[in-house]
């Protein structure tokens, strides 16, 4: 999540282990202080280190070598990139889609159509979707995350929003905001001077916003939990909010992830266990939607919903479960633009992405997702159908991705992670038949019926408390190495972690992890999350055992600053970083690059530097005996900065094109940028800040990092 928005209410109130205490096992404290945080010994790993790693990324030959260098750390106006390199504005908010919506200009005042018809507010998670094989590179449907809205930019032709804090907000103001979440499906094309531009009025340009019908699909479709004054049978819902990352599918589909969607919502009374572990607010949420209710030209409850109260007689009156028809992995076909479906099996908790694991023929189809907050979980989905590559048509080729989706994404287990200090790490089934550490059954921890599959889903997040998950410092952004099948996942930091060996502080009502609707206010260090108040954060991996129940993990990198007494991986003022956030997995053929992005708040590196893009080459490293994580002072030389961003901004979303020679990134939120098509051109004066796609090319047309 950007940092601008990030909730620091602790809705994990549950005494679980969390992973910093595991990690502080996980070697000595003495190892810990002398930087030795690493493996105590390779062989509890059962050989996941240097010769696993070495012959799952084919070191008998020479791994890729990136070719720039490290560039140096900035903090202006614009966007610094290596010699040889350019960088494009493409697609900054407000970029009409069609002709429905004007050309931009500083002083554009924004309405509910025009928003509907242009670019989205704060570009975040992304990934391209080629509509034929022969032009893969050069022309594709970018499905692109709009996370949330600068009120200020916004309403700056006014000079600010309307009654943001208190009042009632106009509904025309609403309306817009509503348009300006959710998702810009938008046709891009490269011209013959290697120059990125939207295609205006393509049949592909489409917007899915707050507001936006979609299906409910999996165990809670159909449910007496999703029942709505709008769906009286519990099978729709409408629209997708604060959607993060991203993922996508083999079969050609985009994924987008709800995330910060409990704020938007407020209930006041008759709240639910699930209201108050995900964090549903009371008294006005974070925009004030629900003050609209009531308005002249409010049609079927479009403001209404956001307030849960329960007015009516039953649920089938009111809204009071409009909030359980979000926080959800949704599924769409950027090839037809077809109605969304909100794929509830794979659990509800706050999303940060989700992301396929390596394909098999024959075996199960996997997803990996975070709860990006303090002291949440990892998740993992496993399908019940078997992977079968007749279901992966061809780019842009007419197929019901959809039904596809719907095989492999409505049945099938969902997992979350318990890490333990040996280096090894358990998958614990979220099933109603599941059996707490107390013996019993998850349906009756919960106070459900026996065959509750939806009761579970619901209740992700109470499930996991009482299974007994690892709490994690903010799991993000996950990628996986498709030839190894390795996962890493970025830990972006938790400052309410407290020192190992002291007791978790709970929330909510319960006075153990047992309890439904509680979870962590505070929660120990341990073996993933060694750091107290970790500012820095980590990026951990790990590696599927025999079984879909067992996992080997390590630490592949700690954030730092190059001064810290914690740099444990080693860092230099050429590399230092904080709050690791975004990730993509770039295959080559002889190898892969790992791109690493941020979303910094900590002082020590952001005194230094602006959020960046990092890179480096897993396959070249080798783990020294001993080190905290597989980067480390002996070779943490192969990881590089690459690209920094503007002035306030956060670096997000990232995909290369196919044949490797462009890189796309997101500039969210930017304080005083862009200036033009150039993002390198430093800003002069003021502008309507923009966040904005942006293409990085070699000035030759080469591969990018090599």
């Amino acid at each position: 999540m950007s940092k601008a928005i990030e909730d620091h209410r602790l809705l994990n109130p549950s005494s679980n282990e969390p992973f910093s205490t595991v990690l502080e096992r996980h070697v000595s404290r003495r190892a810990v202080m002398k930087g030795g945080l690493g493996l105590a010994a390779m062989g509890a790993l059962g050989g996941f280190g240097v010769s696993a790693l070495a012959s799952s990324h084919g070191m008998q030959k020479s791994p890729l070598a990136l070719a720039f260098e490290s560039i140096a750390g900035s903090r202006t106006d614009a966007i610094v990139v290596p010699p040889g390199y350019t960088a494009q504005v493409l697609i900054p908010w407000g970029t009409p889609l069609n002709d429905s919506a004007p050309e931009w200009s500083e002083d554009l005042a924004m309405t509910p159509e025009i928003q509907a018809n242009s670019v989205g507010m704060h570009h975040d998670g992304m990934h391209a979707f080629p509509l034929d094989d022969a032009s893969a590179s050069r022309r594709f449907i970018m499905a692109m995350n709009n996370e949330y809205i600068d009120e200020d930019a916004l309403w700056a032709p006014q000079g600010g929003p309307t009654n943001m804090d208190e009042g009632k907000r106009p509904a025309d103001e609403a309306r817009t905001e509503i348009n300006a979440h959710g998702i810009t499906l938008v046709e891009v094309e490269k011209s013959d001077a290697g120059v990125w531009q939207h295609v205006r009025n393509s049949s592909f340009n489409k917007r899915y916003t707050s507001a936006t019908p979609m299906e409910l699909a999996g165990p809670v479709a159909g449910s007496d939990y999703v029942v709505t004054r709008y769906s009286t049978d519990g099978t729709m819902a409408r629209g997708t909010n604060n959607n993060c990352a991203n993922g996508y599918t083999p079969w050609g589909t985009y994924l987008t992830c709800e995330e910060n969607w409990p704020d938007i919502f407020i209930k006041d009374e008759g709240r639910e266990i699930d209201d108050d572990r995900l964090g549903i607010p009371t008294g006005r949420g974070r925009y004030g939607w629900e003050t609209a209710a009531g308005d002249e030209s409010e049609v079927d409850g479009e403001f209404s919903r956001f307030n849960a109260t329960p007015r009516g007689a039953s649920a089938s009156e009111d809204y009071r479960n409009e909030p359980r028809t979000f926080g959800y992995i949704v599924e769409i076909d950027p090839y037809t633009g077809a109605r969304a479906v909100k794929r509830t099996a794979l659990g509800r908790f706050r999303h940060e992405g989700c992301w396929p694991g390596k394909l098999v023929e024959g075996k199960p189809v996997v997803f990996y997702s975070g709860h990006d907050s303090r002291n949440e979980y990892i998740y993992k989905f496993v399908s019940k159908a078997v992977w079968n590559p007749a279901d992966a048509p061809a780019d842009g080729a007419e197929a019901d991705r959809l039904a596809i989706g719907a095989r492999y994404m409505d049945e099938g287990t969902l997992y979350v992670a318990r890490f333990d200090a040996d280096g090894s790490g358990q998958w614990l089934a979220l099933t109603p038949d599941a059996t707490t550490p107390d013996g019993g059954t998850l349906a009756d921890a919960l106070g459900l019926a026996a065959d509750d599959h939806a009761g579970i889903i619901i209740n992700t997040c109470d499930a996991a408390d009482i299974m007994g998950a690892t709490p994690m410092d903010r799991p993000e952004w996950g990628v996986v190495d498709p030839e190894s099948g390795e996962v890493y996942m970025t830990l972006t930091n938790n400052t309410d972690r407290t020192e190992a060996d002291t007791d978790p502080e709970l929330k909510g009502d319960g006075d153990s992890i047992a309890a439904p609707g509680t979870g962590y206010a505070t929660a120990p260090a341990n073996a993933p999350n060694p750091r107290a108040a970790n500012e820095a954060g980590q990026i951990i991996r790990w590696r599927e055992g025999s079984d879909p129940s067992s996992f080997e993990w390590e630490v592949f990198v700690f954030g730092a600053a190059a001064s810290d007494a914690d740099n444990y991986s080693g860092l230099t003022e050429s590399n230092q970083f904080a709050s690791p956030d975004g990730l993509c997995f770039d295959q080559r053929e002889d190898g892969g690059i790992l791109w690493i992005e941020t979303d910094n708040g900590y002082a020590g590196v952001a005194d230094h530097t602006n959020d960046q893009v990092l890179a480096v080459v897993p396959a070249a490293l080798q783990r020294a005996e001993g080190a905290a994580a597989v980067v480390s002072g002996d070779n943490q030389q192969h990881l590089k900065r690459f690209c920094v961003g503007p002035n306030g901004c956060e670096i997000t979303g990232i995909f290369p094109t196919a044949d490797r020679t462009a890189l796309f990134i997101n500039v969210q939120h930017p304080g005083n940028w862009p200036a033009g098509d150039d993002a390198t051109q430093a800003t002069s004066g003021n502008v309507r800040p923009r966040a904005a796609t942006v293409v990085i090319q070699k000035q030759d047309g080469g591969q990018i990092g090599v």
